[in-house]
């Protein structure tokens, strides 16, 4: 057999081959643009040099504790300099960051810290009342506790060992850390939220955070400098990857504690904020807060919204505010944002309305991700692309996780068929742009139809009076079940029962029309993102009650 000439004597070395990892961005842009501006929290500031400085000292201080590759280092912090020094610090000395959601209770905390061996934990002081108690339901040995004194917050106690920036200072700020010896090593450790049961721990790779923190930068063509702020919780996936994105832009990060409309329009004017992302929930809050607070804002706002289907509503919303919104869509397992509803020419011209029901699809894969498809779960074969035909999103590529921590038979599992299942429930439109139409376990089958709660959601959101909308599965003795829909209105505004079902009857076949409506605060996840499951435990309550 002859031999391929281009593999004979052209092997790899380091010379020309280097593992991918978005540590990587840091040095450069410290390098770079060494003055340039890269955190503001309140009145600290800090550049790309400082920061990259920073890192290193953190870095160097634990691997003086011991801390190398395979350990994991668990962070409890919110938006602020140490979280995003955790991004680089941690992964420089070969370990595992895990971000745990800080509105978690003590007992799923635990559950993280003890499943994830953390030999060391990160914590501000705003959730000693969780990590105390924590901390005392752990089996495995007590982590090295490291307190975040963060002047921005009061309240609180410190519960570690030393101080954040003590520690820092034990650190060497030279620090001779390595890029990984193979880009598959894990870099992050993320949870999912566990409805059914322990969560699972999602562990991605260097390779695929330094990809989907480039797909970033392609997918929303973001610009070098540009300031971004964090309204997206940097728990969650990791903050999509952007703290990586930053570093390699050489962006500005705006740290923000809490989403506070009035916070959020005051920093965006005062340090022109060009970015930001978020779940529907927060653009929501945006769009209905006064108009007073939006004032003296003219510059242009680029905004990612991410959810199973955000409302047209929303997106016209952000429309009419002045934020241009671009819609992408993932999950944990796949390094948050991996796909894109990539706006298409002419789109602009189309009646608002139109556009927003365009851009409200999930779109095709992230620029880094090899394949995002709809399949029969049952044949593996691909949907009809004709809008009706319903089948699974399936994602195939360097965007897409190692697998679930310690859990074989999960991984087996999501990749069954040599794609990851994320069981959202999907249709391919004529143009090969994919559209959610529902989760698995939440659409709503009534009398032997299909419901798609979020088709009815859509409908429910047009409603001027309503905010937030959620529609989910009532039991019925008729009908097996029924769709119920809860409310939370907008300030000042008042509707009854009647008009919403009315307004429902207007533009929805009968039997999708939502036989209740309740009214009241929905239950959200730190991210945003309506709670289903907790709404379904309620009405399975009441229904049982009845």
């Amino acid at each position: 057999m002859q031999k391929n000439a281009y593999d004979l004597g052209l092997d790899r070395n380091c010379a020309n081959h280097t593992a991918l990892s978005p540590i990587s961005f840091l040095e450069r842009s410290a390098l770079v643009y060494p003055d340039r501006a890269s955190l503001i929290h309140g009145e600290t500031r800090f550049t790309w040099a400082q920061t990259y400085t920073r890192c290193r000292q953190l870095a160097s201080a634990l691997a003086l504790r011991g801390v190398g590759v395979g350990d994991t280092v668990a962070a409890m912090l919110p938006n602020t300099p140490p979280m995003f020094e955790a991004h680089f610090g941690v992964p420089m000395t070969g370990a595992v960051l895990n971000t745990l959601n800080t509105r978690l209770d003590a007992e799923a905390i635990a559950f993280m810290l003890d499943h994830g061996g953390a030999k060391v934990l990160i914590t501000d002081r705003e959730f000693s009342a969780t990590i105390a108690r924590a901390l005392e339901l752990m089996h495995n040995s007590r982590p090295l506790v490291i307190d975040v004194d963060d002047p921005m917050h009061e309240g609180g106690t410190l519960l570690g060992e030393v101080e954040y920036e003590v520690f820092l200072e034990t650190g060497d700020a030279s620090y001779a850390w390595a890029l990984p010896s193979d880009e598959w090593n894990a870099i992050a450790l993320n949870y999912t939220s566990g409805t059914t049961g322990n969560p699972k721990g999602v562990v991605t790779h260097h390779r695929g955070a330094y990809l989907n923190a480039v797909s970033n930068v392609v997918t929303w063509e973001m610009p070098r400098h540009s300031v971004y702020l964090w309204t997206l919780p940097m728990f969650h996936c990791n903050g999509w990857c952007f703290p990586w994105t930053l570093a390699l832009q050489a962006g500005v990060s705006v740290c923000l504690r809490r989403v506070d409309p009035a916070l959020i329009f005051s920093l965006v004017r005062e340090h022109r904020v060009t970015h930001l992302c978020g779940a529907p929930i927060v653009y929501g809050l945006l769009i209905n807060a006064p108009q007073a607070l939006r004032a003296g804002i003219s510059h242009p706002i680029a905004g990612l919204i991410a959810g199973a289907a955000p409302p047209a509503a929303i997106i016209e919303g952000c429309e009419r505010i002045g934020i241009d919104i671009t819609h992408v869509y993932g999950l944990t397992e796949v390094y948050g944002p991996a796909a894109v509803c990539a706006k298409q020419a002419g789109w602009d011209k189309l009646p608002i309305g139109e556009r927003a029901a365009l851009n409200a699809r999930q779109g095709v894969a992230y620029p880094m991700q090899q394949s995002m498809t709809v399949l029969d779960p049952e044949t593996m074969q691909t949907v009809p692309a004709d809008g009706e035909t319903i089948g699974e999103i399936f994602f195939r590529g360097n965007l897409v996780m190692k697998g679930y921590l310690k859990n074989p038979q999960a991984t087996e599992e999501a990749f069954a068929g040599g794609w990851f299942h994320t069981g959202d429930l999907a249709v391919i439109h004529p143009d090969g742009y994919v559209k959610i139409k529902d989760r698995s376990k939440d659409v709503i089958i009534s009398g032997g139809e299909n419901i798609s709660s979020l088709e009815v959601e859509e409908v429910l959101y047009r409603h001027p009076a309503v905010m937030v909308a959620a529609v989910v599965a009532k039991p019925d003795d008729k009908w097996g079940e029924v769709p119920c829909a809860y409310l939370e209105l907008r300030d000042g505004a008042s509707v009854t029962e009647a008009e919403i079902i009315e307004h429902c009857r207007s533009q929805l076949a009968r039997f999708k029309v939502p036989k209740q409506v309740l009214f009241g605060t929905l239950p959200k996840t730190s991210t945003g993102k309506i709670q289903k499951f907790v709404l379904r435990e309620q009405m399975r309550s009441a229904s049982a009650i009845e």
